[in-house]
């Protein structure tokens, strides 16, 4: 049987540690992503559901995607079966699924696939554009925010 020194377990292998300088907390990867849809989901009672939220997508979606047989069947269903996958919440739906998806309105689906790569390939919600009339650059934001929220 293995005795310890219950105050070195306490401080540590190297005696004690209290008041030298800790370590800086790990960085916190955002894997949510709230957005507002430019028109929203109409559901059957005619409830308009705009925000939403989304996740960042895994190696598994990608790859269960391209097995499902809607996807063999049809290519171009591989972004409304990819977006149902990614999508966790769409104003008071938690389940999210294809048939959702294909009722939303192009615009919606066109933004959702620009969050979508936004998100997955650059890492976060924000885009670089220019006004088309005097060419100012500045910097939106693509998950939708109101005007006057930050």
């Amino acid at each position: 049987m293995r005795r310890t020194n219950a105050a070195a377990v306490a401080d540590g292998p190297h005696g004690d540690v209290r008041g030298a300088a800790a370590d800086p907390p790990p960085e916190r990867l955002q894997t949510e992503f709230s957005f507002v849809l430019p028109r929203g989901y109409v559901d059957a009672d005619g409830t308009v559901h705009r925000e939403g939220t989304m996740r960042l997508a895994t190696a598994r979606d990608e790859l269960v995607t391209q097995r499902d047989d809607r996807v063999r069947e049809n290519p171009t269903y591989l972004t409304v079966v990819l977006i149902a996958r990614v999508v966790t919440r769409l104003g008071d739906i938690d389940d999210v699924h294809a048939g959702i998806v294909e009722s939303l309105f192009a615009s919606d689906l066109a933004f959702l696939q620009d969050l979508y790569r936004q998100v997955n390939q650059e890492g976060h919600t924000l885009a670089g554009v220019a006004c088309p009339s005097c060419h100012h650059e500045f910097t939106v934001d693509l998950s939708g925010g109101r005007l006057g929220e930050s």
